[in-house]
């Protein structure tokens, strides 16, 4: 029996090499085309619909059209024109990708580093440089303790990748479970403690407490309000946030027991679900005419509007409530900050506060933009408000206060996503809020 040979992939230089080698006149054609368009940057929709015009119907064309380089263009998430130059930043699969630059007079191809495909980019703008001191920041050193999940299967998975690194650690020895109970011990809302209390210093302590609090609850009827033990628990150690009732505070306590004798993820999340960790909601929705009348059909404002009104009804009745089921009687805040405009053009867009009908604790606050001469008084495009977000964002975090915030975000255009990350950057650098 012979022994299995191991060959080597070929690289994406060596793919393309190896097409233009053999279609050499059909994607000279086809490069030739993009070329053509001048510099700037062409999207997949754009190379994918140049190559259907380009190549022909001829059996030679369907091969180039079944090969490989067909399979590099369908990943290709954008291409880079500088005459005579075509740079392709290929994305194979999740996590991957590869640069390739081809010069379209002497067909020479080069595989391009990150740097090399980000300096070619910016010639775009910035024209050939050739200044060799380029300042460079390495942030790999902020990545050394932060789990990085591996296979493309963890892609929207994230909660249950980092459960299962938590766990993992945890698992390790007592020593890894102090983070934990550091967590339990210091947290708190608005001055009230939850969770743990003083009484509780280590990890011996409370495998202790858990054990009688399970005792003494074991012996009363399951639907005993919290507040007919409350105190009993808080001489073990124990504050609110366990559950309303006697079974929920159980259930819970059950849970933490778990993770100390035996961590696994699916364990801690549904503990790490239980706790009371939100009270607070932002969302940041700056573009259009928001409000809650009169406002469909107007420029920049359509579905999203209804979309985020019922969402913070159903996330406020949702907040009340686990806020219940917690034990708790903490109100929930829900904001969302939008863009006020002056010229409101028969909408509520003029107004500073309004409460969201159907709610309790849900408000809609306005923020105007700003210019050096005052307040801009106009509608305009979600295309020109970009130099107004800063300023809008700072104003936005002032009428926060010293609350700890969840940042959401609602995005009217996908492609300026960037915009709605530049709001919650500088509204977390403000104020230190965890963001989502």
């Amino acid at each position: 029996m012979s022994n299995p040979k191991f060959t080597r992939v070929p690289s994406m230089r060596e793919r393309v090499e190896d097409t233009l080698s053999a279609h050499r006149n059909q994607l000279v054609a086809l490069l030739s085309r993009y070329v053509a368009q001048g510099k700037g940057i062409l999207q997949p929709h754009h190379l994918i619909d140049e190559f259907n015009s380009a190549v022909c119907d001829d059996t030679a064309c369907e091969k180039l059209k079944e090969g490989p380089f067909c399979e590099i263009l369908k990943s290709t998430q954008e291409a880079i024109v500088l005459p005579p130059f075509v740079a392709i930043a290929v994305r194979p699969r999740p996590g991957v990708w590869e640069y390739v630059r081809v010069n379209v007079y002497d067909l020479s191809v080069e595989q391009l580093t990150i740097p090399e495909y980000l300096r070619f980019k910016e010639e775009l703008v910035d024209g050939e440089d050739n200044n060799l001191f380029v300042l460079e920041l390495d942030f790999e050193p902020f990545n050394a303790s932060v789990p990085r999940p591996s296979r493309s299967s963890s892609i929207g998975n994230g909660v249950q990748f980092l459960n299962r690194h938590l766990s993992s650690n945890m698992f390790r020895s007592k020593e890894s479970l102090d983070p934990l109970l550091d967590f339990l011990r210091g947290h708190n809302h608005k001055g009230n403690v939850l969770m743990l209390n003083e009484r509780i210093q280590r990890i011996s302590r409370l495998e202790s407490s858990l054990n009688k609090a399970d005792d003494y609850l074991s012996k009363l009827p399951p639907d005993t309000p919290y507040t007919e033990f409350e105190y009993a628990l808080q001489e073990m150690g124990f504050e609110k946030g366990w559950g309303d009732t006697a079974k929920r505070v159980l259930e819970t306590m059950h849970l933490l027991s778990d993770i100390l004798q035996a961590p696994d993820p699916s364990t801690l999340e549904t503990f790490l679900g239980r706790l009371p960790m939100v009270f607070n909601v932002v969302i940041l929705s700056p573009h259009g005419y928001f409000g809650q009348a009169n406002v469909l059909g107007l420029p920049d404002t359509g579905g999203q509007v209804v979309y985020i009104l019922d969402q913070v009804r159903a996330l406020e009745a949702e907040m009340l409530l686990r806020i219940k089921q917690q034990g708790l009687n903490f109100k929930p805040r829900i904001l969302v900050v939008t863009r006020l405009i002056p010229d409101a053009k028969g909408t509520t867009c003029n107004q500073r506060l309004e409460r969201i009908s159907g709610t309790e604790y849900s408000h809609i606050l306005r923020v105007p933009f700003r210019t050096e001469n005052g307040i801009l008084h106009k509608w305009i495009s979600r295309f020109d408000v970009w130099p107004y977000l800063e300023k809008f964002t700072e104003v936005t975090s002032l009428s926060f206060g010293n609350h700890r915030l969840l940042l959401m975000f609602c995005s009217v255009c996908l492609s300026e996503r960037w915009q709605l990350v530049q709001i919650v950057r500088t509204c977390s650098q403000l104020l230190c809020l965890p963001t989502r």
